[in-house]
């Protein structure tokens, strides 16, 4: 039996307070990570707030896990005491359903998520199914990883379902905590990439990150500049838009993307989409052999998330500042 500390909250947008809890005797195919660092995420406030209806509590947020395994069941493969990996919203599947069998593992209808119905990365131990630890790859930066375990392949996702090719010209909209790493991402694809930002004063940043050009969003007439050029857009925000004006600026059988999670419906005109054989879709994270693929490619380009680091114990000065806005652009926690 292990004893966790970890820090939870009792109720609806309660304080995360001090916390313990034991773990069982450790299952045949699961390992358990001894917490280094864990990235906040805009869902660990989500959840908090329960605003997707799911959350139990006491709450333990925390899915952007880095560590390092110290324990291993019977029957893990591929992992020893000692190994470094990465922990993200998954930490367990089936491993028999047809999406687990065909490598869609974050697909499986008995998908466990690492905060729901069970505690997750604010904690200095946390435990998962062997096989949603993803190993880490050699000379990768530990203390800015986390983010890419739930945010990072977030976005770089879509850039796979969609089939990007590097002489596209795309579009992401909201340049926060995922629009800045899909910006990073694009723009190491070699894609022409357009921002969609609301902030002027955001604009030199951005193109540092990597855009190639800046679209003020509550501009028609910068909108309409673009009409028809883009191959495909990703939508980062989780907020109601004017759809149909992002729809004019797709190419024709051009692609509007959305990971960022709406909850209003969205509206989209029909023909809209008819007339230029556009489509609108959506994805959640991915598998871990994606996962392990997008941090491999980080770390041959160099792609980080811009981080902004807490010591655990301020974990609700981070939590706070990450609901003011004020993230520039993801939150670590030192564990």
């Amino acid at each position: 039996m292990t004893t966790v500390k970890a820090y939870a909250a009792s109720e609806v947008g309660g304080k995360l307070n001090p916390f313990s809890y034991e773990l069982p005797n450790i299952g045949s195919e699961e390992v358990d990570i001894k917490v280094h660092y864990c990235g906040i995420c805009h869902s660990d406030l989500s959840m908090l707030n329960n605003e997707w209806g799911m959350t139990q509590y006491p709450l333990v947020p925390g899915h952007e896990v880095i560590g390092e395994v110290v324990e291993v069941g019977s029957q893990v493969k591929g992992l020893k005491v000692g190994d470094f990996v990465g922990l993200g919203w998954a930490s367990s599947s089936c491993m028999h359903c047809k999406q687990c069998m065909d490598g869609s593992h974050h697909l499986c209808g008995s998908l466990e998520g690492t905060i729901v119905g069970r505690h997750g990365g604010f904690a200095n131990f946390v435990r998962c199914h062997w096989s949603w630890a993803i190993s880490l790859p050699e000379g990768i930066d530990l203390q800015k990883a986390g983010p890419l375990l739930c945010g990072g392949i977030t976005v770089f996702n879509p850039i796979i379902i969609a089939g990007i090719k590097p002489t596209d010209k795309v579009g992401v909209i909201g340049i926060g905590g995922l629009g800045h790493m899909a910006l990073k991402f694009l723009n190491k694809w070699g894609c022409e990439v357009i921002a969609f930002s609301s902030n002027p004063d955001k604009k030199e940043q951005i193109l540092a990150m990597g855009a190639t050009k800046v679209i003020n969003s509550r501009d028609p007439k910068e909108l309409e500049s673009i009409a028809g050029s883009l191959n495909f857009i990703l939508n980062t925000t989780n907020v109601k838009l004017d759809w149909n004006s992002y729809l004019s600026t797709l190419a024709p059988k051009g692609k509007l993307h959305t990971v960022g999670a709406v909850l209003e419906p969205m509206e989209i005109p029909a023909f809209s989409l008819i007339m230029g054989e556009k489509s609108v879709g959506g994805s959640p994270i991915g598998s871990p052999a994606l996962t392990k693929t997008m941090l491999e490619f980080c770390v041959r380009h160099t792609i980080y998330p811009m981080v902004e680091e807490f010591p655990i114990e301020k974990v609700n000065e981070a939590m706070a500042h990450l609901e003011a806005g004020k993230a520039r652009y993801r939150i670590v926690l030192k564990v």
